[in-house]
């Protein structure tokens, strides 16, 4: 595992930008996921990947978007508990956040749809009433999702699946996987902040990946994670918020309440060679709070995580 510099900097950067990149042979920029898409490859030839990149792209924006009624993911949510057929890469989307539910004791929760669903931090900006949380929370288990093979059943038909926070981390995997089997041996793929390096910088250093300060909007960075052939993923209280009659609501819901996960972290970032397993645990340790999501990551092989306390200390966490 690739070190930290975690000294406390002020740079005009933040996690979805890098420090001192060098221009990139080919930049593939869209709009995919709700979010924009920006891979920058570094080899040369690499031009011609980008129609292909763009289509597997597209095929995870049509196959897991909760909206589209011939996603996957929308035909489940809608099937009444009637198993459901799915493409092989959705299966193993949901085998794995399966595993990293259980692996987190449910802070990281795929079932947890029935419950995101109450909550809007794009247009009505409102508060779900407490009864109606109260009835979404008994539809969250997530042992009710069946998968055998590419066959899917939701054994509770009230519930519903919500893959938002590992989707990202699954489609970085997926297309690093396509650039390694072309060739490729130095990019930086970034979906809307989930950060993936293969290889390194042209030259030999490391991709530096600036970490928000929570409290700004600026792209002030708190600090720096050089990483190569790793990832870096942050999950934080100023990513997607509205406030209230003087209370600020985030989107980070505790699978416990319902309600945004209310503990002593601002942002917790997890750096391992998994993207996948790096959106999932940003989640599940923010949900646990700052010594409970630090012992989690302790516990664990080539992860490191950078925690973001309220009184914007930083936490390097080996």
């Amino acid at each position: 595992m690739k070190k930290l510099l975690l000294s406390l900097i002020i740079c005009s950067l933040f996690l979805c930008s890098s420090c001192s990149t060098p221009d990139a042979v080919t930049n593939i920029q869209g709009m995919y996921f709700d979010t924009v898409v920006t891979i920058s490859l570094y080899d040369r030839e690499s031009a011609k990947l980008s129609p292909e990149i763009e289509a597997l792209c597209q095929k995870y924006d049509d196959l897991l978007s909760k909206t589209n009624e011939e996603s996957d993911i929308f035909r489940l949510n809608h099937s009444g508990g009637t198993p459901v057929e799915v493409d092989a890469g959705t299966a193993e989307l949901l085998t794995l956040a399966k595993s990293y539910a259980a692996m987190t004791d449910g802070c990281f929760n795929p079932a947890l749809g029935s419950v995101t669903s109450l909550w809007d931090f794009k247009d009505k900006k409102t508060v779900p009433s407490s009864a109606d949380l109260e009835v979404a929370l008994e539809n969250t288990n997530y042992q009710d999702l069946q998968i055998d093979g590419q066959t899917i059943t939701l054994n509770n038909p009230l519930m519903q699946v919500d893959i938002g926070g590992i989707a990202k981390g699954y489609i970085a995997d997926k297309i690093k996987d396509y650039l390694l089997s072309k060739g490729v041996e130095n990019a930086l793929i970034n979906l809307g902040g989930n950060v993936l390096a293969i290889g390194e910088k042209p030259g030999g250093s490391p991709f530096k990946i600036g970490i928000q300060n929570p409290q700004e909007e600026t792209g002030e960075a708190l600090a720096v994670a050089e990483i190569d052939n790793e990832s870096v993923v942050t999950s934080g209280t100023y990513q997607r918020f509205f406030e209230q009659d003087g209370i600020r609501y985030h989107h980070l819901l505790d699978p416990a309440t319902g309600y945004p996960a209310d503990n002593d972290l601002e942002s917790v970032s997890i750096i391992c060679d998994s993207s996948t397993m790096a959106d999932a645990l940003s989640t599940a340790c923010f949900v646990m709070g700052y010594e409970k999501g630090a012992a989690f990551i302790e516990s664990l092989e080539d992860v490191q995580g950078i925690f973001i306390t309220k009184d914007l200390v930083v936490h390097k966490i080996d």
